[in-house]
């Protein structure tokens, strides 16, 4: 079966990686069934634990491979990284600016609005985060052709289990939180399935245009960063704390980035 892989063209072995990763992101999101009724600090705590997982991801999985990447492609990787990073995050504030104009003439209540919104931004920048995240892939399997040093079949595909593994608390940081703003748990689940659903179209784009994509993956990968960033510290963190219990909820956050940070430092 492997052999057939392997003669497979590279945006295909591509597409197939990035099923994988996908259905890995389905599995982390399915998390919200097995809950049937969830008390508010339990909710507060998986919002917390997935502001953590998104602060870890943004560093180990976005910001540092990008550093790297920028260094490498003779670029100037602070500046690069910077004004990128500063990119994303000013996406999402015109974003979230635009939503509050166009909230004003909703009928909505204030607290519906806000969970609303809340929703909108988990989504968009986890999913943003996933497109820099399908090209890596894309680009992993493109570059074979070219006899890149490091740029093997075996170095493609681990950092696809890589990444698929990594999916798995990314999927439940959107699942989890829109479950907490009272969205039910097959729309919530179909949503944290959605935010994957990016990786395998941006892998197939990656592979077919790997030189050139490979120039923009330090720009990409630090404003996916800004997004998620903006995102934490607008929405997640002063939500979960929003919790009597605030230390505890601290903890969780903690405790979110650990794990995102064993799966990308022990698989990376």
């Amino acid at each position: 079966m492997f052999s057939w892989f392997i003669n497979l063209s590279y945006p295909l072995q591509a597409l197939i990686a990035t099923l994988f990763t996908w259905g890995i992101t389905a599995l982390g999101a399915s998390v919200v069934f097995l809950f049937k009724t969830i008390n508010k600090s339990v909710l507060d705590a998986m919002l917390g634990f997935a502001a953590g997982v998104m602060i870890a991801a943004t560093f180990f999985s976005l910001i540092s491979p990008a550093i790297e990447m920028a260094e490498v492609l003779g670029m100037i990787p602070w500046l690069v990284v910077s004004l990128s990073f500063l990119g994303g995050g000013l996406l999402l504030y015109i974003g979230d600016k635009i939503f509050d104009i166009l909230m004003r003439k909703n009928k909505k209540g204030k607290e519906e609005k806000q969970s609303l919104k809340r929703s909108i931004m988990v989504i968009s920048s986890i999913t943003l985060h996933n497109i820099p995240e399908g090209m890596a892939i894309g680009v992993a399997f493109g570059s074979i052709v070219y006899g890149i040093p490091g740029a093997t079949l075996s170095a493609a595909v681990m950092l696809a289990i890589g990444i698929g593994i990594q999916n798995f608390p990314e999927g439940s940081a959107v699942a989890l939180p829109l479950r907490r703003e009272g969205m039910s748990r097959k729309k919530a689940f179909l949503f944290g399935n959605l935010s994957g659903i990016v990786e395998p179209i941006s892998a197939v784009i990656g592979a077919i245009l790997v030189l050139e994509v490979q120039t923009l993956l330090p720009i990409l990968l630090s404003f996916a960063g800004g997004a998620m960033i903006y995102v934490v510290v607008q929405e997640l963190i002063p939500e979960s704390q929003t919790n009597e219990k605030k230390d505890l909820m601290a903890l969780f956050t903690i405790l979110g980035f650990i794990v995102m940070m064993i799966f990308d430092v022990a698989l990376g």
